[in-house]
């Protein structure tokens, strides 16, 4: 199942220039996703990250790797489709190479809990065959 950039702003509220995923190439409800990220160089953050040796922030990494945890959750549970899902945790980040202009980026989110309206995933993201960011993250679909 591949999931559009047009139709995945049905399952998550982010919008330009904040939505950091430009569609999902696989998902398996309730289990796992993997979107993709093209990096270019007319990325609005770029202008003001390190503008003479342009670097994707972590942060950033992060959020793209929630934006792809929410969209799994709420493809997951229709009933939470169009709802806002919140961080309720962060842990174990970890940045292990930069991420440039012209990278292709892979979020890859595998569920590692989901109660209720709760859900932790272990998030990595790869440029390649390289790890560039790895996390855990725990968030909540709200109401």
């Amino acid at each position: 199942m591949v999931i559009e950039h047009q139709e995945l702003k049905k399952y998550i509220p982010h919008r330009h220039p904040f939505l950091l995923v430009d569609r999902i190439i696989e998902i398996e409800v309730g289990k796992r996703a993997v979107g993709v990220k093209n990096i270019t160089g007319s990325e609005s953050f770029f202008s003001g990250h390190f503008p003479d040796e342009p670097v994707m922030p972590g942060v950033l990494i992060i959020e793209a790797l929630a934006q792809t945890a929410a969209a799994l959750a709420t493809y997951s549970s229709p009933d939470d489709q169009g709802k806002i899902i919140y961080f309720a945790a962060i842990d174990n980040a970890r940045f292990k190479k930069l991420v440039l202009p012209g990278d292709t980026v892979l979020l890859e989110v595998d569920v590692i809990s989901a109660r209720r309206r709760m859900w932790k995933v272990e998030g990595t993201a790869r440029v390649g065959d390289d790890v560039v960011c790895s996390a855990l993250l725990t968030a909540m679909v709200k109401g």
